[in-house]
């Protein structure tokens, strides 16, 4: 199993309230997003090498609990969809030292040729395509 991601929440990161700003939680579901595919292999810098595109097709956060400035949290990254063109992440960013809840969210790519074009992983680079359905059928929200 892959392992969850950990961020140490940074004193930029917050805003006048004390809380992380609402827009870093997407970034750190991005650094999660990256952290999962290198794990998996199938690094985005890899990926990019092989004239691979993965553009962010959609993304949406709940928050359910603030994070501070000095609170680690972990996330967990999960595939929820795949069919070889497109791929759908789910996230669950909870506090490391408690395991309470704080965001949930999801995000939509795609796999691009250079030129913008839709390419299928499946057809393009068997292996790739073979460890995200490995991956998305191992894995299981706890």
């Amino acid at each position: 199993m892959i392992p969850d991601y950990e961020h140490y929440t940074q004193y930029y990161e917050t805003d006048q309230m004390g809380c992380v700003h609402h827009s870093n939680y997407i970034r750190w579901m991005e650094e999660a997003r990256v952290f999962l595919m290198e794990q998996m292999g199938c690094s985005y810098k890899s990926m990019e090498e092989a004239g691979i595109l993965c553009p962010v097709l959609e993304v949406s956060c709940k928050y359910e609990k603030m994070v501070h400035f000095g609170e680690t949290v972990r996330i967990r990254t999960l595939i929820r969809e795949y069919n070889g063109i497109r791929l759908r992440l789910e996230y669950e960013i909870r506090l490391a030292s408690t395991g309470e809840l704080c965001t949930t969210g999801h995000s939509a790519h795609c796999f691009l040729t250079r030129s913008g074009k839709p390419m299928s992983l499946k057809r393009s680079f068997p292996k790739w395509d073979e460890t995200f359905r490995t991956v998305m059928g191992g894995q299981a929200l706890s």
